[in-house]
């Protein structure tokens, strides 16, 4: 049986921008993708509405990624694959950053999985890092307007370019999830059902012909 971890944000978690919940299992990218591959596949849900990569909210430190990637990692070795999906939340107005900061800071991520994973359990896993989907103008009348301007829309517009660079340099695979899925018309951040069978679907298709065939 292979284990994949998906380490990302809200659109890990599955929130629902109707709502402000969570999607059910079967709604979720993540839930959808252990559905398709079956019992031959361990597909482990690590979410977290708000987390960067290794960006500090003072008001929500818990919620930077580096800080609960070793325990992560280390509760659900052995691992191997995992699919990193962060970047969305580095471009608040709070942090100043660009794509290529968001990027850097997921290449920090892939380098600290690769060595941990490699101490704790003997392998490198195989890591999918994906360039997240870009952030839609319905951001502006949204709940997180106060967060989020029209600079990080344009600037998530960039995300593929840096991510393919990032991706290159640590010498992973890349994924364009802007490809396949698109953020929601309610709010700009969260992809609808829709959307998440899309991206499930594509996952689905990399890792049983590419990652594992």
């Amino acid at each position: 049986m292979k284990t994949i971890m998906c380490y990302g944000d809200s659109n890990t978690h599955g929130f629902n921008p109707s709502n402000g919940l969570r999607y059910s299992r079967h709604v979720r990218w993540t839930g959808i993708l252990a559905e398709l591959l079956g019992t031959e596949y361990h597909v482990i849900e690590e979410g977290c509405n708000g987390r960067t990569t290794i960006y500090t909210d003072p008001f929500e430190p818990w919620k930077n990624g580096k800080f609960y990637l070793k325990p992560c990692l280390n509760t659900h070795k052995p691992i191997d694959l995992v699919i990193l999906m962060l970047g969305s939340n580095d471009l608040k107005k709070f942090f100043a950053n660009g794509a290529a900061q968001a990027a850097d800071g997921a290449g920090e991520l892939v380098d600290e999985i690769l060595e941990f994973l490699e101490d704790k359990q003997g392998y490198r896993p195989q890591i999918l890092l994906v360039s997240p989907i870009e952030i839609g103008p319905a951001v502006k009348k949204s709940f997180f307007k106060g967060q989020f301007d029209a600079a990080a829309m344009e600037r998530s517009k960039e995300f593929p370019e840096e991510y393919a660079r990032v991706a290159s340099e640590k010498g992973v695979r890349f994924f364009n999830a802007a490809e396949y899925a698109k953020a929601s018309d309610i709010d700009g951040l969260h992809m609808d059902p829709e959307n998440h069978k899309k991206l499930a679907e594509a996952f689905y298709h990399v890792i049983t012909e590419e990652i594992f065939p």
